[in-house]
């Protein structure tokens, strides 16, 4: 836990920011006091009512092994049974979050991957308004960090994964695995060997354990309460990365102690894109069918560059058996294109997803978002950062050995043109987290200087709850969503406390987090 005068930083009753609200020609005035947006997907009503809430986490507060939290929003999940609605109408519960792979805007580190755990309380404010905006309203409080392992209980790492080979355990498949001189650190060390993970989807399990969603691979991890590595999914063969004819796992993000290396091709012949891996992830509420969706499209189906990199894949495993994950259906999901004022000569670009939730079977919210713009960044407002849904009921599924047992099985031409016979998923907008009238209640701006009212770029994680606390009668739900800081900070710690840092950008990135108050239609069941 943090003394008392750092929670007083965490504490909504400790700080208030306000900022003066640009005009956007993205933002609108909502239709009425109760509706921000209302969206009709499949028949199906979604209503944006309001922005509940704000809070955040300093960039430079550290973990219970001296290491900064960092990029913690890359994947959230909430949860459920600890929800309670207090007397008060104050909430509590318990949040979980997975970093990414550690600091790396200058090249990749040894950060050994783990989940934090955090209390959350928050107290709506109906009175906030433009006029006289609230203070942060949401607290998240540090409890305790997990750390992962592989299944001989070694530490893995965020570090850049070869770009051949693996490491082997029985009964997994080849894993990533990063070979690294000295300490992974750019210091003297004994040098080493470690399973290479980009956490970017977190489920919690009901037997307790953990599955984790990753970018080298791309595969999707199970890990036990202790944090050790249980079972490994290996998506199908179009998936992975391939160079040279052979798997290469590696995403040309190298070392911090060897930023020239070099990779050839750079980009995969075929696969997943450089980062662009399982980036969304979500389970049914009876933890019996699990998600992964490609942040957008492989390879051979229109990627790596824009604005044909749109068809992303979604796969959906039975995990009755979690020892034994078996892939049953497989749809494509096309996602929204935006206008990028900056670009002169690819001004259309692909709104690549960051995250997944389960609504109902056929129906799941996603996050997709615009890059390079926000806190941090050069430039300053975001064309594109929503909440959205899309719905599987009328689109194709493709899990046949035609588009996935070669490294080559494409669905789409070079130009992200389905093939005929493919129907992609219904795409519907519906939450825009750029509604500056919104977002002015807490002091905060889409666009403008770069301050603390700013909103950051990376929005990465998705958490529903229900605001009546635990009954779900009458339809409305909390939306948690958190900003990844990419470990951004000029008070850098981590290899437990020993790596100082500090960031070239020369700016403190907070992990800002954002409640939406929405409702949901009847049957959505998102646990």
């Amino acid at each position: 836990m943090y003394t008392v005068s750092y929670l007083c930083l965490l504490l909504s009753s400790c700080l208030s920011l306000t900022a003066a609200v640009p005009t956007s020609p993205n933002t609108l005035p909502p239709p009425n006091n109760n509706v921000v947006n209302q969206t009709s997907c499949n028949g199906k009503q979604y209503t944006y009512q309001q922005l509940a809430g704000y809070g955040f986490i300093p960039s430079n507060a550290r973990d219970s092994f001296g290491d900064n939290l960092g990029g913690w929003g890359s994947a959230i999940a909430i949860d459920q049974k600890s929800w309670r609605k207090m007397k008060n109408g104050t909430y509590t519960g318990t949040l979980y979050a997975v970093p990414d792979r550690g600091w790396n805007t200058q090249g990749t580190l040894n950060y050994q991957n783990r989940i934090h755990t955090f209390s959350i309380s928050f107290t709506p404010d109906t009175k906030a308004t433009v006029s006289s905006p609230s203070p942060p309203n949401l607290s998240l409080i540090y409890q305790s960090t997990l750390l992962l392992t592989d299944p001989k209980g070694n530490p893995t790492t965020g570090l850049e994964a070869d770009p051949a080979g693996g490491l082997s355990f029985n009964k997994f498949p080849l894993l990533p695995a990063a070979t690294f001189v000295g300490n992974g650190f750019g210091e003297p060390g004994p040098g080493g060997k470690s399973v290479s993970i980009d956490a970017e989807g977190l489920v919690l399990a009901r037997d307790g354990s953990y599955w984790i969603s990753d970018e080298y691979g791309p595969y999707i991890y199970r890990f036990s309460r202790s944090g050790k590595l249980l079972t490994a999914i290996q998506p199908p063969r179009a998936f992975l990365p391939t160079r040279n004819g052979s798997i290469s796992f590696s995403a040309d993000s190298p070392p911090i102690y060897d930023p020239d290396r070099t990779l050839i091709p750079t980009d995969p012949e075929s696969g997943r894109s450089n980062n662009q891996g399982l980036e969304g992830l979500t389970a049914s509420p009876d933890g019996k069918t699990l998600y992964a969706l490609t942040q957008s499209s492989l390879i051979q189906d229109g990627g790596p560059d824009n604005p044909f990199r749109r068809q992303a894949r979604l796969l959906q495993y039975s995990i009755q058996n979690p020892h034994k994950p078996i892939l049953k259906k497989e749809y494509v999901v096309t996602l929204p294109l935006y206008t990028d004022p900056t670009s002169k000569n690819t001004p259309r670009k692909v709104a690549a997803q960051s995250e997944i939730h389960y609504l109902t079977p056929t129906q799941f919210l996603i996050l997709s978002r615009d890059s390079g713009f926000g806190r941090g960044q050069d430039e300053s407002e975001s064309q594109y950062r929503h909440i959205d849904i899309f719905d599987i009921s009328s689109a194709t599924n493709i899990a046949s050995p035609d588009f996935n047992n070669a490294p080559d099985g494409s669905i789409a031409s070079s130009e992200g043109e389905l093939d005929a016979g493919i129907t992609a998923a219904t795409y519907c907008s519906f939450l825009d987290f750029n509604v500056n009238s919104q977002l002015a209640k807490f002091g905060l701006r889409n666009g403008g200087s770069q301050d603390a009212g700013l909103l950051n770029e990376k929005w990465e994680s998705i958490a529903v709850v229900p605001v009546d606390g635990k009954k779900r009668r009458d339809g409305e739900y909390f939306v948690f969503s958190v900003s990844d800081n990419d470990f951004i900070t000029q008070d850098g710690f981590l290899n437990g406390g020993k790596y100082r840092y500090s960031d070239e950008s020369g700016f403190d990135l907070d992990n800002q987090a954002l409640v939406f108050k929405v409702k949901l239609p009847n049957g959505v069941d998102p646990s």
